[in-house]
């Protein structure tokens, strides 16, 4: 399956109306019970609000509490139609793509684009990794300074793991030492796990922690021994700069880890993209009660 075109869309979601029924449907539904007289009731929308009315005493559901509509103005099917943009691209959309596309100001688009990524996040999740893992830290912004360009001013540390031929997973750190990076490789990787790595010491005494911890060598020219190697994470490092610097040029340290996460979670749906459109529109933290 395919995700689903733009002509497709907009006969999904003609209009504002059918956005806000999908989410009363996908959130409460016809026969929910009413929290204020408890009985099983009918909803009917109401014209002036966002609101769905109990057939019985009256009270309002608001289907977009709890979610990353809850405090815009802007129109529901704008909403639905820029989470489309972001599931139909393999580089992200920019904040002036999205300006462009939705006709609204520069700062309301990067606002949604913004809640649309940390929405992907949450959507996303962080289960646990297992089985054969790959782990490897990289630069991102700034100029390159030494050989490995770590400590280099301007830039900000990622700090990957991947399940080979599965998930990713990624943070974003303030240093490479022992004592950060390995309490998030063992809160996030199961004991038991085979784990690959470089040579960096940092990753020494992973054993001792109940992984079957194998090396590259990469400062010997060595990258690949037998079933032991990192490529698969590098080759993961290489799409997610190359998706920044085509499609945002330059993403601050402190907006990294939320556009890290909004490839990570692309990067995981790659297997099922159809699905990533239906998930972001019906999934939600919390239900009004």
């Amino acid at each position: 399956m395919k995700p689903i075109t733009l002509r497709q869309f907009f006969k999904q979601f003609p209009t504002d109306e059918t956005c806000l029924e999908h989410l009363f449907d996908v959130r409460f539904g016809q026969g929910h019970k009413c929290p204020k007289c408890e009985r099983e009731a009918k909803w009917y929308p109401i014209k002036a609000e966002r609101a769905y009315s109990c057939q019985w005493c009256g009270y309002h559901l608001h289907p977009t509490v709890g979610t990353l509509f809850e405090k815009s103005r802007t129109p529901l099917q704008l909403w639905f139609y820029a989470i489309h943009l972001f599931t139909t691209t393999r580089h992200g959309v920019s904040g002036k793509e999205l300006q462009r596309a939705l006709g609204v100001t520069y700062k309301c688009a990067y606002r949604m684009g913004c809640q649309i990524r940390e929405h992907m996040a949450m959507v996303d999740g962080e289960s646990p990794l297992s089985g054969h893992v790959e782990i490897d830290e990289t630069m991102i912004g700034g100029k390159r300074k030494g050989k490995r360009g770590r400590g280099a001013e301007g830039k900000t540390i990622l700090f990957g793991m991947m399940e080979r031929d599965g998930d990713v997973m990624t943070h974003v750190v303030q240093n490479v030492r022992r004592n950060t990076l390995q309490p998030i490789i063992k809160a996030n990787v199961e004991t038991g796990s085979t784990v690959n790595t470089d040579e960096l010491k940092s990753y020494t005494k992973l054993g001792e922690h109940g992984y079957q911890h194998e090396t590259v060598n990469h400062s010997a020219g060595e990258y690949v021994n037998g079933n032991t190697h990192v490529n698969s994470i590098e080759g993961y490092w290489a799409h997610l700069k190359k998706s920044i610097n085509s499609t945002h040029i330059h993403v601050s340290k402190k907006k990294l880890e939320l556009y890290a996460k909004e490839f990570e979670y692309r990067f995981n749906s790659r297997k099922n993209p159809e699905k990533m459109f239906p998930e972001l529109i019906s999934t939600f933290v919390q239900d009004e009660s």
